[in-house]
């Protein structure tokens, strides 16, 4: 796997990464950091997906807009991220939160960025090191400021202009949320049900086996049906989730694959955009 890596092989690189801590949760806000306060890998540095990896909510965009990506910058910099250097990233959230930052990094053009396997749990387990100390750095990193969000990211006008493609087979629209969201069962969070019209469905957390990533060849038999020459757009409810599912496509080896940032949440703010459900 070209982005994932196991504990084993983090404790053995330890000093050679900037470890950065995402762990949050949804339903309450400050836990990922009192968490990461009790205990952490060693040299760690806590990102916050509220403040550090996402903006401030508007009327559109979304419930997690992407952040401005010169203050993540100059937050990364000064944490000692560096051209050329490693970058390894772990939560306790199946690599949703994770997911998120290392996509990020990708927009902003680094080209080291790992995930650690399993988790801070899988950590844990292995009875490898940790603290309660708040790493000091003491050296800001020099880090070449060159967005590429062109190449990872579609909003919502560019997905409505292709929902013709996305109904045809043309190219694909993924929805990384659950089956019960996705056919408009249910919606515990967002104002409306449904999926945007032509999305197929592609549950996040079926990246996933035991708790960690499937390896390169699930990971290709569970995209078998898609054709990789054509372009993938990938969202969910607030653009984080559908992260993961992203970076399962690279790691099985899709190259044409674009995150919808603003995904649901942004898409019904639209009153005239359309929204389909299935009938059970």
């Amino acid at each position: 796997m070209n982005h994932i890596v196991s504990v084993n092989w983090v404790k053995e690189h330890l000093d050679e990464l900037t470890v950065m801590d995402c762990r949050f949760h949804l339903g309450a806000p400050d836990k990922g950091l009192i968490e990461y306060q009790d205990s952490h890998i060693p040299g760690a540095y806590y990102m916050d997906l509220n403040k550090d990896l996402s903006s401030a909510v508007n009327t559109h965009g979304g419930r997690h807009p992407l952040p401005d990506l010169q203050e993540l910058h100059q937050k990364l910099q000064n944490i000692g991220v560096h051209d050329g250097g490693k970058v390894l990233l772990y939560d306790d959230q199946n690599g949703a939160m994770a997911s998120r930052l290392w996509f990020l990094l990708k927009i902003l053009g680094h080209e080291h960025v790992l995930i650690m396997d399993g988790g801070y749990r899988e950590w844990v387990k292995q009875e490898y090191p940790v603290t309660a100390e708040v790493p000091v750095q003491e050296k800001r990193g020099t880090f070449t400021f060159k967005v590429k969000e062109k190449d990872f990211v579609m909003h919502m006008e560019e997905v409505k202009s292709q929902l013709s493609s996305f109904q045809s087979g043309e190219a694909y629209l993924l929805d990384a949320r659950e089956s019960n969201r996705y056919s408009g069962l249910e919606e515990p969070i967002d104002k409306v049900a449904g999926h945007i019209p032509g999305a197929l469905n592609f549950f996040w957390m079926e990246n996933m086996e035991n708790g960690k990533w499937k390896r390169t060849e699930a990971l290709q038999e569970r995209f078998s049906q898609l054709d990789p020459s054509r372009e993938i757009v990938v969202y969910c409810g607030s653009g984080v989730t559908a992260c993961p599912t992203f970076l399962a496509l690279k790691e099985a080896g899709f190259e044409k694959v674009k995150l919808y940032a603003g995904s649901w949440s942004d898409w019904i703010s639209y009153t005239d955009n359309p929204v389909s459900k299935i009938n059970n």
